[in-house]
């Protein structure tokens, strides 16, 4: 019987900054892995490094040490136009900033990712209209950002991060902008993706309520994770601290 690689893995992963000097530690030696179709929060203060850590998974950044598995592939040592094409096939990013195309509706900004990939998709706007209307906004398809509420434009970029199939959904903070309800509308999008689409998905967030409601929290505190329990398997904790 095989089992299963997570589609996420770290292995004694550092990240440390010149100050004045000096390396400032901001991350050290996290190894963590986080399966297929999982739903996970990374928790912990400002300053932890949550963001950080983020960061290195998608290949935006690069560690001072250790390694970044994603989908079985060690990114760590990618050159740039490999690391670009995996982040364009296998991640999409969700922000706390929607970063909408102000120029383009909600469907043009879907259809933007799959402009630039390998793959062809000749029925793109077809697809982008199917996203959308899984995320509950099939009656949002040609409102630009100014016609659409914080909640519908974090829900379009939502779409936007899928239109390539991502196995990998990374979101930094994707209700940090928004009221109650939008919220709420957002995270139950989320989960929709991961009930209809099997996309992992990894959160960071400041946010007790969104983190209890994910699978598991991985808490980070100067940049360490402070409780190994966390790093494997599922089940929510009876609590945690950030």
């Amino acid at each position: 019987m095989s089992v299963s690689q997570p589609v996420i893995q770290t292995r004694n992963l550092c990240k440390a900054l010149p100050i004045g000097g000096e390396q400032l530690q901001i991350l050290e030696n996290i190894s963590l892995q986080i399966e297929r179709s999982e739903m996970v929060a990374i928790v912990g203060p400002s300053g932890s490094g949550k963001s950080t850590l983020m960061g290195l998974i998608g290949g935006l950044d690069s560690p001072t040490s250790g390694d970044v598995i994603i989908d079985g592939v060690n990114v760590s040592g990618l050159g740039e136009r490999a690391l670009t094409r995996l982040r364009n096939e296998k991640i999409g990013f969700v922000f706390q900033t929607f970063n909408l195309v102000p120029t383009l509706n909600a469907i043009e900004n879907v259809m933007l990712p799959m402009q630039f990939s390998r793959r062809q998709w000749p029925n793109a706007r077809a697809r982008a209209a199917e996203i959308l209307t899984m995320l509950g906004l099939e009656d949002r398809l040609e409102h630009t950002h100014k016609q659409l509420s914080g909640g519908e434009q974090q829900r379009v970029a939502i779409a936007r991060a899928l239109a390539n199939e991502p196995a990998i959904l990374l979101c930094d903070e994707p209700t940090g902008n928004l009221d109650k309800i939008s919220t709420g509308l957002v995270v139950a999008a989320l989960f929709d993706v991961r009930e209809q689409t099997n996309t992992t998905i990894v959160v960071v967030t400041h946010s007790l309520e969104l983190a209890a409601q994910m699978d598991r929290q991985i808490e980070l505190v100067d940049g360490r994770i402070v409780d190994p329990k966390l790093l494997a398997g599922s089940g929510t904790p009876d609590s945690f601290s950030v």
